[in-house]
């Protein structure tokens, strides 16, 4: 007979049979009897696992089935194929859809089945398993359950409460680390960490405290509390008291070496007490650097107390070798006493590491100030620029400026790895570098992160094979700090190439996204093979998908991942439903490429082939009605589907997300319990309307879920609200929080009024600074930044000395240390008080202080006068300067602005980003930078187009035709990213027209590429696109164009728009439409078709008691042999 695994659901696998036999009881083995009574009590996953282990050790024969058979007759069980199997059914699906259940399922076990379950879940190698002559995959059936993160919880949860009592802890220890690293979740909660195991071997122990170690990052900082308190009493017990002086600390070098990043969390005094001895050993590990090196969470108290540990233990801490010992602890050195310059450069070279530190960036800035000074004593900065690290960036622009070309050079090994520049610092120094040498492919490739400020023209004027291999190399790593000047410098030179195809196919990353569509279409080189490192964006990948599915198979182009952004909405359509459904995998890996259009192409299409097994999170994007086949055994894989799906990217209107979020209400019965229910959400916790939050909520699901809505994006300000309520009611009031529930809560503590904000900040000023750094958007956290700022300032009000300028009198001026801690809050600065800085505190801070986005008129305008009280006038500034002023050079008038040289267009391109200028400042940009540069619109390459920016919407009619059609073609697609009027719009559609033919010629990635150019579109040419070329105008285009425009569309384009699309449709547009244009555009906004695909009649059987889902309902056929085939493994080893 075949092998017998069918053991394991015989009643199922096996037609009903009558049997004469009549055994008792006594002729089957106990263990084979214990099952075949679970079975009849329903047990189903007691009797697997006693089947299984029997079978471990037992022959399994035709007599034995038989016995069996016999006994289910003696015993008088009468039941049916079909009511069984449902029955089993049934309760399998519970079993993995109700992990609550799952858990009471594990603790009912006993040791021996216990352990058997844990063995075949955990100690198996084999990819797939055979169930008669039924091949199930193994292998991805174990990594689904893995992926379920209420599953992954039961059994972490069932490991700590009965492993350590029935397996090896060693085992157990393998087991908690493979759930803890494969969890997207993380289940380590404080009131977890009590369950953990107190008295461990000491292997085991070492082991689960670097399993601890590994996942620092990832667990709150109550939790890491709580680590360390379990380190502790453990490492305590360990300690013999016995021998030593009852103030001796336990605190080991062995034991500092254990707790690794959890050495944070000791006390001071605890520190202080550390042995002399033990600290020496422990400094004096090779590993020690290693650890010291991760301590991002330190605290300057901590971090001095363990220095002066090390300095009483023997450690020379002037040593050059000690001081590579320390690790982060070298950012709070603060032994500057007759330190010499070697010992000051020394610590320089290891404070590179400290820009990781969490928070004190300020404090060690000043550090870092302070110990250039001492580096620079008695040398020039010529001699010594490649020995001070990072601390370089800590010049001022005019300390950069006095630099000579060979000292830049010289020390180009070490500017190169340094990281933090300012814009203005990179533009100076590549500038030098440069003018020593020339700019070519070797010396380029030297610059690292300089090689960002070498000029647009520098690029232009670079040989194309070499520009060639330098976008291979260093810009390839740097590209994204490049900006589209620069890039369209670069790729219009190797356009001028005879050979334009090698270098388009060296271009890798999102660099090749700059590629025009024109440029594309000079070179028939392509294959699908050089795609796979590049970046497309829509209209490259739909004339590239379509060019090259005349070559390439379409599991090539698929596999690719960017060329799916290329797929229509007909090719999906007319694949074949087999070679659909077994390449779906294609698209739901790189659903993030894919737009709501093509998202909803693929369930209409999914539908159609086999709606039984649609991934659920694509009901998202089908009408609202289908979201009523959702009920029963189809909640949990509904909302678990969404709750791995970013919601956002599939675009749903209003009105749907609102319905999707009341069927996830009814199906969680109206509230969220507890951490099970957290864990199902996922990323749909991001989405819940407050008054859920508020009434259905409960404080144990909050626990569990505050890290989950502190990673939400988009949170309102309601949402945030009912989240403080929670948070208060969980934690009770600010003033009783400790340090880590602060850094908890993160975020959130900008919902909490001023007082209670003013409590924290007076307790935990560091931690309150931290998170206001984080808070976005700034118009949410105003009281957090005013409270903030008056912490700081409060902190240091008699710190700086007094001002002696008449006008300044009683008046405190921003300090270094201040500007550096402030961020935003800088914003609360009165206008008097910047008006008295000091002129080297504004040189050395003026580019902090221009990324400043709330300050007023009356404050840009007195920080602009200080730039020309310190740089003295308009005529004499740099492009740095100018580059460095960020929002200050909002404050520029009309007549300052054409005082400015303005000839490069790396500075215009720079200018351009700012999104608050005038009209009139808008023309004098461009107007001085057309003298300053000796051109006019007609001589105008493609990157200078680019490095305008918004400023050429203030282009009239003229000069907008003056432009070079070969010149617009290249950077058509950066200025269709322009969000100008309509007229400009409507000039930039006849220079389109110049480039890719009339508009009623253009094709769908002709209408990606133009983006809001579209806009400018007249009546007639709207209404002659074909329906199907509606979802390919970019949804930015659709809300340009006019109301009186708009309306020219017919009913049957606008309900083809696609959800996106249609998203996007203002309410001016609207008013303008008829009731049978509204009608369409619902269409379009539910994802509906003018012709709903019929429902395939058949639907799987629900499970018993249950009633059946709509015609046509998804079902979960195949979950009821998940369990069976994860138990059946041990039975093949």
């Amino acid at each position: 007979m075949p092998r017998l695994l069918k053991i394991c659901f015989l009643l199922i696998l096996m037609s009903p049979a009558e049997t004469t036999h009549s055994q008792s009881s006594e002729d089957l083995p106990p263990l084979l009897q214990k099952a075949v009574e679970e079975v009849i009590t329903g047990k189903y996953l007691n009797a697997l696992l006693d089947i299984l282990h029997f079978q471990s050790s037992n022959a399994w024969t035709a007599d034995t089935l038989t016995k069996v058979m016999a006994y289910f007759h003696a015993q008088d069980v009468v039941f049916t194929l079909s009511s069984l199997q449902m029955s089993i059914q049934s309760y399998l699906q519970n079993l993995l859809y109700q992990p609550r259940q799952l858990l009471s399922a594990f603790q009912q076990l006993d040791q021996q089945q216990f352990q058997t379950a844990m063995k075949c879940l955990f100690n198996s190698r084999k990819d797939h398993l055979e169930v008669g002559n039924v091949v199930l995959d193994w292998k991805n059936t174990r990594e689904r359950i893995f992926q379920s993160p209420g599953v992954n919880r039961t059994l972490f949860l069932i490991t700590l409460e009965k492993c350590f009592l029935a397996l090896r802890a060693m085992d157990c220890v393998a087991i908690l680390s493979q759930i803890l690293h494969m969890s997207a979740v993380n289940y380590l909660q404080p009131d977890v960490i009590g369950n953990l195991p107190k008295v461990l071997q000491e292997d085991a122990f070492r082991n689960l405290s670097t399993v601890f170690k590994d996942l620092y990052d990832k667990t709150s900082a109550n939790t890491q509390k709580a680590l360390y308190g379990w380190m502790r009493e453990i490492l305590q017990k360990s300690y013999n008291t016995s021998e030593f002086n009852e103030s001796a600390s336990w605190v080991s070098a062995e034991n500092l070496w254990i707790m690794g990043r959890y050495m944070v969390h000791l006390p001071l005094e605890e520190i202080l007490k550390i042995s002399l001895n033990e600290i020496r050993l422990f400094i004096s590990y090779d590993n020690a650097t290693k650890q010291l090196d991760t301590v991002y969470d330190i605290t300057p108290e901590l971090a001095q107390a363990f220095l002066e540990r090390i300095n009483s233990s023997g450690f020379d801490m002037r040593n050059t070798s000690t001081i590579y010992r320390l690790g982060l602890l070298v950012c709070f050195y603060d032994d500057m006493e007759q330190m010499d310059a070697a010992v000051a450069r020394a610590l320089l070279h290891q404070m590179i590491k400290c820009n990781q530190l969490r928070g004190f960036q300020a404090e060690v800035q000043k550090l870092k100030s302070q110990l250039l000074n001492i580096a620079i004593q008695n040398q020039t900065l010529n001699d010594i620029l490649g020995s001070l690290s990072d601390a370089v960036v800590g010049l001022t622009s005019g300390q950069l400026e006095s630099l000579s070309p060979e000292a830049v050079h010289n020390a180009i090994a070490t500017l190169n790895q340094v990281s933090g520049w300012a814009k203005s610092q990179v533009m100076i120094l590549s500038s030098k570098y440069l003018s020593y040498e020339k700019v070519l492919f070797y010396n380029v490739s030297q610059m690292g992160a300089l090689v960002t400020g070498i000029s647009t023209q520098s690029f232009y004027r670079m040989n194309p094979k070499e520009l060639s291999q330098v976008i291979r190399g260093t810009i390839s790593q740097h590209s994204p700090d490049l900006s589209p000047a620069q890039q369209q410098g670069i790729l219009r030179k190797m356009a001028s190439s005879r050979d334009f195809s090698s270098p388009v196919t060296d271009i890798q990353g999102a660099f090749f996204r700059e590629i025009s569509l024109p440029d594309l279409w000079k070179e028939n080189g392509y294959n699908s093979s050089v795609m796979k490192e590049k970046e497309l964006r829509r209209s490259q990948a739909l004339y590239l998908y379509k060019l090259l599915s005349k070559k390439s198979s379409p599991v090539d182009l698929l596999s690719t991942g960017q060329l799916v952004k290329g797929v229509t909405c007909q090719l999906i359509e007319s694949m074949g439903t087999d070679f659909f459904l077994s390449h779906f995998k294609f698209f739901e890996k790189n659903l993030h490429l894919l737009s709501p259009y093509q998202v909803n192409c693929l369930a209409w299409k999914f539908w159609k082939a086999s709606n039984t097994s649609i991934p659920p999170f694509l009901l998202l994007v089908l009408p609202v009605e289908y979201l009523e086949y959702v009920s029963g055994p189809l909640c949990v894989p509904f909302i678990e589907s969404l709750g791995k799906t970013e919601v956002d990217l599939l675009n749903p209107s209003l009105h749907k997300k609102d319905a999707v979020l009341q069927k996830v209400q009814e199906c969680l019965n109206g509230s969220i319990a507890d951490e099970y229910d957290v864990d199902l959400l996922g990323n749909l916790i991001c989405h819940l309307p407050p008054t859920f939050l508020h009434d259905r909520m409960s404080l144990k699901a909050m626990a569990a879920a505050l890290h989950q809505f502190k990673l939400c994006q988009q949170l309102s300000h309601e949402q945030k609200t009912e989240i403080k309520y929670k948070l208060l009611e969980l934690y009770g009031s600010p003033k009783n929080w400790t340090a880590e529930t602060t850094l908890d809560i993160g975020p959130f503590i900008a919902q909490l009024s001023k007082g209670e904000l003013n409590v924290l900040a007076e307790k935990f000023q560091d931690i309150i600074l931290q998170i206001a750094k984080t808070v976005r958007p700034i118009s949410s956290a105003k009281e957090l930044l005013s409270t903030v700022f008056e912490s700081v300032s409060n902190a240091t009000a008699n710190t700086g000395p007094p001002l002696i300028r008449p006008d300044c009198l009683g008046t405190r001026a921003p300090s270094s240390d201040e500007i550096i801690k402030l961020g935003e809050a800088n914003v609360y600065w009165s206008v008097q008080e910047l008006k008295c800085m000091d002129a080297r505190t504004f040189d050395k801070n003026v580019e902090r202080l221009g990324t400043v986005s709330g300050f007023n008129s009356s404050q840009l305008m007195v920080l602009k006068e200080k730039a020309k009280q310190v740089w003295g006038s308009l005529s004499g500034w740099k492009s740095y300067h100018i580059v460095s002023l960020g929002r200050i050079a909002l404050a520029l008038t009309e007549d300052e602005i054409e005082e400015l040289d303005l000839h490069l267009i790396d500075t215009i391109s720079v200018l351009s980003q700012q999104t608050e200028w005038t009209p009139t400042q808008a023309r004098s940009i461009l107007h001085s930078f057309l003298e300053d540069s000796g051109q006019t619109m007609s001589t105008l390459k493609s990157f200078d187009l680019v490095g305008l920016g918004a400023i050429l919407c203030v282009l009239n009619s003229t000069e907008t035709m003056s432009i070079r059609s070969v010149e617009f073609s290249a950077a058509v697609a950066r200025i269709g990213l322009l969000l100008c009027s309509t007229p400009v719009l409507r000039q930039f559609k006849k220079m389109a027209e110049s480039v890719f033919g009339t508009a009623t010629s253009w094709n769908g990635s002709v209408l990606q590429e133009i983006g809001t150019i579209a806009g400018g579109l007249n009546e007639d040419e709207l209404k002659a696109f074909d329906k199907n070329l509606m979802p390919y105008f970019q949804p930015i285009a659709i809300s340009h164009i006019p109301g009186e425009i708009f309306q020219a569309l017919s009913p049957e384009q606008i309900a083809n728009l696609g959800p996106e699309n249609a998203a996007m449709v203002t309410g001016s547009q609207r008013k303008h439409l008829t009731v049978s244009q509204l009608q369409s555009l619902q269409l379009a906004l539910d994802g509906a078709r003018t012709s709903t695909p019929e429902a395939p009649s058949t639907a799987c059987a629900p499970p018993v008691g249950q009633t059946p889902a709509p015609g046509g309902a998804p079902c979960l056929s195949g979950f009821s042999m998940w369990l069976c085939a994860m138990f059946m493994l041990c039975m093949l080893s």
